[in-house]
Order: C-alpha cells, then sequence, then structure tokens
C-alpha cells in the first residue's frame, strides 16, 4: 500500500485523495492485466476496464501503458526500498538497498519485464518518473555509502551501474530477481572492498 505522500502524487500533479484512489485502482489493475495478458495486451483502457475508471478519466492520469507501468514501479520503489539503518556496517547498508531495489517487483509475473520495458521508453512523462527513480536510487545509496548524493563520487556510480544491468537481466528473464539481488550484492562486495567511499576509488 502506497504511503500517504506517495499516494497522492502524480507525474502530471498532485492528486485530492479521491484522485489517489482512482490512481490506485487504475495501478493496482495495471498489475493484474499484466499478469493475464503481458506487456503487450496491456492497454490503458483496458486497465481502466478492469479498475471500473472511464477510458477517459484514466488517460487523465496516464499518457500511455509506459507511463502507466512506469507509476508501478515508482509507487512500489518508494515503499519497498526504506532509508538504510546507519547503525549497520556499511556493505549490509548498501546491501539492503540493492535487495529491496532488486525485490520490489519479485514474484509479479511479468511486472518486472514490463517495467524494463516501459522505463526505457520516450514518452515524456516516463522519462519523468526515470528520472525520479535514478534520483531516489542515488539517494538510497548515498545514503547506504554515508556520502552527499549531490556529489556521490566513483563508489555509487558504481553501484548503480551493477544495479542497473542487474535489473535490465532479471527484466529479460535470464535471472529470478531473487538470484539477481544475490550477483549485485556479490559484485558490490567486491566494489567495495577495493574502494575509499569517501569518493576516490
Amino acid at each position: 500500500m502506497p504511503s500517504n505522500a506517495t499516494a497522492q502524487e502524480a507525474t502530471r500533479r498532485r492528486l485530492t485523495s479521491q484522485q489517489a484512489e482512482t490512481v490506485a485502482k487504475l495501478t493496482a489493475a495495471a498489475v493484474d492485466v499484466l499478469r493475464e495478458d503481458g506487456y503487450d495486451g496491456l492497454t490503458v483502457r483496458s486497465v481502466a476496464g478492469r479498475a471500473g475508471v472511464a477510458p477517459a478519466t484514466a488517460y487523465t492520469y496516464f499518457s500511455s501503458k509506459g507511463h502507466l507501468v512506469a507509476e508501478v514501479f515508482w509507487r512500489r520503489l518508494v515503499d519497498g526500498v526504506p532509508e538504510p539503518d546507519p547503525a549497520l556496517p556499511l556493505i549490509d547498508r548498501v546491501s539492503g538497498v540493492l535487495r529491496s531495489v532488486s525485490l520490489v517487483v519479485a514474484g509479479e509475473g511479468q511486472l518486472g519485464g514490463a517495467v524494463t520495458v516501459a522505463l526505457l521508453g520516450a514518452d515524456p512523462d516516463v522519462e519523468h518518473l526515470r528520472l525520479r527513480v535514478g534520483g531516489f536510487l542515488r539517494q538510497r545509496l548515498a545514503q547506504a555509502v554515508g556520502v552527499d548524493p549531490a556529489d556521490p563520487g566513483p563508489v555509487v556510480d558504481a553501484l548503480e551501474m551493477l544495479y542497473s544491468g542487474g535489473l535490465v537481466h532479471a527484466g529479460m528473464g535470464h535471472l529470478s530477481y531473487e538470484q539477481t539481488a544475490d550477483r549485485i550484492i556479490a559484485a558490490a562486495q567486491l566494489v567495495l572492498a577495493g574502494a575509499d567511499v569517501s569518493g576516490h576509488a
């Protein structure tokens, strides 16, 4: 269930409580349609029908199916990747963030592959969400490493490359998200073993 802040925030505008409820219905219905029909079979109109929302209303919130799927991912990410616990050792903080990111869409059928396709789209609303996703993950990794998100340095850059590559790999169906999480964390341990987290490799 999305947090109140996430539930009332959308790509295009701030939402009222009633609008937030409509968007929540649409994003939940999108996951159901993906499970049954896959990304190719998903349309904003079919999701609207499943959610009991008029297609015209659905299009006031989502410009395309890619936008809709990207919003599903954004909401799950914000609610599924908490701030790292500063009391934990460095590797545990980083591993916790990377595992949480990797498992956000685990066990959801075709959602992972759909997210991979959607986030690579050219829709301006998707691009906006892609930037928000990237900024959020950079912030979480910088917090885990203990550096400034505005100037995180090469260690965070390397970790970002690990998870982005790993999630694309999983989205293509080569590995499960659980397997991907294990491999990303193993690679992160190698990065951290030879790095100065103050920002100098």
